[in-house]
């Protein structure tokens, strides 16, 4: 923990001259740039993944076509297709399960009142009026939702609620074209039911990160809110040639 903070405050030394006060939150954020850039790879591979399945569609439904009657049959031909094209329906996660350590030092790291035996000196500083230690009910207490914390809050709710609704409109697209593919094949996968069931909730999923923003301290709601922003542009940008039908669940990372 002390080696994390200790790289935290060279990266707020770095940036002191250009933000002055608000150096350590501008240092979480070229933190979790680099993060991002760190597991970048991953998400050009996941990328790739739902590329491949999309141009699996038309083999998928000739299976569904073949094994109409036998469930069983068809849900072991579509594993061995994925297996032949090496395609791994969970390689969309990956991206999000590698960022999950790097956010939770973050929150350990700010919500510790010491570190090594001496008091976390990072749980002052702040982003403008906002300590980066605290959260939201801290900021409602001390000025209320406009006071100078409050606004900061609402600046980063703005930001995440633009994103969700971004994120929103391409998943919901997305899932029309899937449930146009799917209602084509005549067929639903077998055990795909629980997955149907989620998807139905995922446009709505973004919207989930405004929770955790105004739960956990601030520094790792800059993490959530610089992480979720940076995934909408680079996902506009990785399938922006990849037919909405199959990449629904790409959206969930």
């Amino acid at each position: 923990m002390s080696t994390f903070a200790d790289l935290v405050g060279s990266l707020a030394d770095l940036l002191d001259p250009l933000f002055h006060a608000s150096a350590t939150a501008a240092a979480i954020v070229l933190f979790t740039a680099c993060v991002r850039l760190l597991v970048h790879p991953l998400s050009r591979a996941s990328a790739r993944g739902q590329k491949a399945r999309a141009k699996l569609s038309p083999q998928i439904a000739a299976l569904r076509k073949k094994h109409a009657k036998n469930p069983e049959k068809l849900q072991k031909a579509v594993l061995e297709l994925h297996a032949a094209e090496k395609v791994s329906p969970l390689s969309g996660c990956l991206p999000s399960l590698f960022q999950l350590p790097a956010f939770f030092l973050l929150y350990h790291l700010f919500s510790s009142s010491s570190i090594g035996g001496e008091a976390n000196a990072l749980l002052q500083h702040k982003l403008f009026d906002a300590p980066l230690g605290g959260r939201w009910a801290d900021a409602l207490s001390d000025g209320g939702v406009f006071g100078a914390q409050g606004l900061v809050y609402l600046g980063l709710f703005a930001i995440v609620a633009a994103v969700a609704t971004f994120n929103f409109r391409r998943t919901k697209a997305q899932m029309a074209a899937s449930a146009a593919t799917e209602s084509g094949a005549g067929q639903q996968m077998p055990g795909m039911g629980a997955m149907s069931a989620m998807t139905k909730v995922m446009p709505f999923m973004s919207f989930m990160t405004l929770f955790t923003v105004a739960f956990v301290p601030l520094a790792a709601a800059l993490y959530v809110v610089t992480s979720t922003t940076w995934s909408a542009v680079e996902r506009a940008v990785l399938y922006r040639d990849m037919p909405y039908g199959a990449g629904a669940l790409a959206t969930a990372g």
